[in-house]
């Protein structure tokens, strides 16, 4: 099984949204999925119709209140899901008093089988369950808007990483950093001029991925909708895009 993270410690980049579409690729393409949840947002539990009890998300699994069997359901074919809750905040806190925090969501996915993709959508910040994240990772991929706000904390996140290839899993690569909501014809050139910045930085120029996920109504519509975007607008750019992406995504692995 390959374990794939989405991680950036800014709100509002993509993350949910590109986990969940990457997963359907993946489904598209033959392939068995499990996603889990750790954000206390629940935004991507609450992308499909699977509404589960607080004893049957990844907080009780984590809290040893549960077992994998017992919260991990089917979402679609081929597609499983380890769904958050919103008491996941205070999970956490009571998670990073106990020595080897870091290694809890690892040791949980240890009894994942027959399942060829795990995906991890993040919470923001850069707190226990993210270091649990990319402790359990082979690789993580970051989403990012091309705004200098939401550029300006990558070299903090990307010290985490490293940080966490030295000291908790040396396995870990950083697989690529991908823009969201931008289209490289875009016209804007406070955009332009920041996604040039970044191809040309000697840290950020060779995680820089070439495809981008334009701004794409589908992919709300089909969110709200708890849709496949592949079933909903197989035709439409946010499809396009997604696909693009995921093939990149293997490439990089």
């Amino acid at each position: 099984m390959q374990t794939i993270v989405f991680s950036n410690h800014k709100g509002g980049t993509g993350k949910t949204t590109s986990c969940l579409n990457v997963a359907y690729a993946l489904v598209e393409a033959g392939k068995t999925v499990l996603l889990v949840d750790c954000d206390g947002q629940c935004n991507l539990s609450q992308s499909f119709a699977y509404r589960p009890t607080e004893s049957k998300t990844i907080g009780a699994v984590l809290l040893g209140q549960a077992s994998l069997s017992d919260v991990v359901a089917e979402v679609g074919e081929g597609l499983y899901l380890i769904p958050s809750s919103s008491n996941l905040s205070e999970v956490e806190e009571r998670i990073s008093k106990k020595p080897g925090a870091e290694f809890a969501l690892s040791e949980v996915l240890e009894e994942v089988e027959e399942i060829d993709f795990c995906l991890i959508d993040t919470p923001g910040g850069l707190g226990k369950l993210t270091y649990a994240a990319l402790t359990a990772a082979d690789a993580v991929f970051i989403p990012a808007q091309p705004e200098y706000y939401g550029i300006e904390g990558l070299v903090g996140l990307l010290d985490v990483c490293q940080q966490v290839q030295k000291r908790l899993n040396k396995k870990l690569k950083i697989g690529g950093l991908f823009f969201t909501q931008y289209n490289r014809n875009d016209r804007r050139r406070a955009q332009r001029d920041m996604v040039n910045l970044l191809e040309a930085h000697p840290l950020f120029g060779p995680l820089v991925m070439q495809t981008t996920i334009r701004p794409n109504v589908s992919l709300v519509e089909a969110q709200i909708e708890k849709e496949n975007i592949y079933n909903w607008a197989p035709q439409s750019a946010g499809a396009q895009d997604y696909q693009a992406l995921t093939t990149e995504i293997l490439s990089r692995l």
